[in-house]
C-alpha cells in the first residue's frame, strides 16, 4: 500500500463518522469533521514541516482534496492544502497554523497600501471588499490576491474578527463578503505571471473537487440502476439507461485525465500549468450539464428529495463549476494561450497541454 492510499484510507475512515450534512446559517461548516482532520495531521498534508505543515508534497493533498469532495466533506481543506497554503509558503510568508482554516479570495475590488505601521517591509493595508470568499467567517485568516500601485500582492490578512454576512452558494457553503478597509496584513509582491499561475491553482483546486464528486455521482447512478427494478427488470438492464451511464462515464473520464495531466504540469512546475489548470476547469465545467442532468433522471424523483444523498454533490457540482472563474473566462485564458505562438503552433500546443 502506497503512502497515498494510507492517506485516502485515513481520510475514508474518518468521513464515516462524519456523513455529509444540509448547511444552514447557524451551521456553516462541519466543525467536528475539521478537528477531527487536524487532529490527524490531515489539514497540514503537502505544507512543508518547516512551515508547520505535515510534509508530503502535491499528490498527497490532492488525494485528500478529492476524497474529501466526494464525501461532500463541508470544510476549507481544497481552500487550504491546493491554493492559499502553498501560495503563503511560496511568498516567503508566515503561514498561519494547520490547525485553523485558512482560505483564499482574488479580490479586484480591493487594493492595497504599502503600511506605515512602523512594523517593517512586507506590511500592506487593505482597502475595498473582497466578495464571494469561500468559508468567509469561518476561516481566520484568508489569503488575498489583490492589487496595487506596484503590482499585484498575495496579502494574508487576520479576519477572524469580521463580519461576512449569510451568503451562501447552492450547496449552502459561505460566499460572504469581508469589508477590509483599514485591515493590515503581512505581504509580497507577485508578477503578473506569478498572479496568473495562483489564479490558475485555484480553479485548478476547482477542477480536482469537481472531478472527485463527477466519479461519486457516477458511481452512485450506476449502483441505484443496478438495484431499483422497474418492470420487473434492474433499470441498468434497459438500453436507454446503458446509454445514458455510458455517457455520463465517457464524461467522467475525460474530466480525471485532464485534471489529472494538470496537477501532473503543476507538480513538476511546468510552463503550461495554466493553460493545463484551465482545460481541466473548462472541461470539469462542461461535464457537470451533462452527468448532474442525467444522474437526476436515472434516480427519477427520489433524487430530488432532501432526504436522499445526490443532492449533496449535484447542488456542489452547479456551484463549483461557477467559482474560481467561469467556463468561460477560463476558455478565453486557453484560446489566447493556445494562439499565443500563431496559428502553426496550435497542434503542438494542444498536444502538449492535454
Amino acid at each position: 500500500m502506497t503512502n497515498q492510499d494510507l492517506v485516502v484510507e485515513t481520510v475514508r475512515n474518518i468521513l464515516g463518522g462524519f456523513p455529509p450534512v444540509v448547511l444552514t446559517a447557524d451551521r456553516p461548516w462541519d466543525a467536528g469533521l475539521w478537528s477531527t482532520l487536524a487532529a490527524a495531521g490531515l489539514t497540514g498534508v503537502g505544507l512543508p514541516e518547516s512551515s508547520g505543515g505535515s510534509g508530503g508534497d502535491l499528490v498527497d493533498a490532492v488525494a485528500v482534496v478529492r476524497t474529501l469532495a466526494a464525501g461532500a466533506a463541508a470544510v476549507p481543506v481544497a481552500e487550504q492544502l491546493l491554493v492559499a497554503g502553498p501560495a503563503v509558503v511560496a511568498a516567503d510568508l508566515d503561514l498561519p497554523s494547520v490547525d485553523e482554516p485558512l482560505t483564499f479570495a482574488v479580490a479586484s475590488e480591493v487594493v492595497a497600501h504599502p503600511s506605515d505601521d512602523g512594523d517593517g517591509p512586507g506590511r500592506w493595508t487593505l482597502s475595498g471588499t473582497a466578495t464571494g470568499v469561500a468559508w468567509a467567517g469561518v476561516a481566520r485568516h484568508v489569503a488575498v490576491l489583490t492589487s496595487s500601485a506596484v503590482g499585484p500582492v498575495l496579502a494574508l490578512a487576520d479576519v477572524g474578527g469580521l463580519h461576512a454576512g449569510s451568503a451562501a452558494n447552492l450547496a449552502g457553503e459561505p460566499r460572504g463578503a469581508l469589508l477590509l478597509d483599514g485591515v493590515v496584513a503581512s505581504g509580497a509582491l507577485l508578477t503578473p505571471a506569478q498572479a496568473q499561475a495562483l489564479r490558475a491553482r485555484f480553479a485548478l483546486a476547482r477542477a480536482v473537487q469537481l472531478g472527485a464528486a463527477l466519479e461519486q455521482v457516477l458511481a452512485w447512478t450506476v449502483q441505484y440502476a443496478g438495484e431499483r427494478h422497474q418492470f420487473g427488470r434492474p433499470l441498468g438492464k434497459f438500453q436507454a439507461i446503458q446509454m445514458e451511464l455510458a455517457e455520463m462515464a465517457g464524461e467522467v473520464t475525460a474530466v480525471t485525465a485532464v485534471t489529472d495531466a494538470a496537477v501532473q504540469a503543476l507538480e513538476r512546475e511546468s510552463r503550461d500549468v495554466v493553460l493545463a489548470a484551465a482545460a481541466a476547469k473548462v472541461r470539469a465545467g462542461a461535464a457537470v450539464e451533462v452527468v448532474a442532468r442525467l444522474a437526476h433522471q436515472v434516480h427519477g424523483a427520489i433524487g430530488f428529495t432532501q432526504e436522499h444523498k445526490l443532492h449533496h454533490l449535484t447542488r456542489r457540482l452547479w456551484s463549483w463549476r461557477d467559482e474560481a472563474g467561469s467556463d468561460l473566462a477560463w476558455s478565453r485564458v486557453l484560446g489566447a494561450g493556445l494562439l499565443a505562438d500563431g496559428p502553426d503552433a496550435l497542434w503542438p500546443a494542444l498536444t502538449r497541454v492535454v
